[in-house]
């Protein structure tokens, strides 16, 4: 446990950008494991309605600095790669 009153205050600052952190990373895992069953289902018009979902998500996260900007791009690639193979 912290001792020193900055450590205590660094450790409550932690503790409140881990919730925004978990909240921001559920924001685009969720969409892109749902979009990954409806790919694996063959679901292309549920899975194109997701794409701007995970896109935003993703754009957000950049904006943040929670994953950096070709993280995103990797990520926004093979999700369209995806949905053009079940086209």
């Amino acid at each position: 446990m912290p001792i020193t009153s900055s450590a205590k205050k660094a450790l409550r600052a932690g503790n409140r950008k881990r919730i925004v952190n978990l909240r921001t990373r559920a924001a685009f895992d969720a969409p892109i494991k749902k979009f990954r069953k409806l790919v694996a289902a063959k679901s292309h018009k549920e899975a194109q309605a997701l794409v701007s979902v995970i896109y935003q998500a993703l754009d957000k996260a950049v904006k943040k600095n929670y994953i950096k900007k070709n993280a995103a791009a990797r990520t926004k690639s093979r999700v369209m790669k995806a949905l053009k193979k079940i086209a």
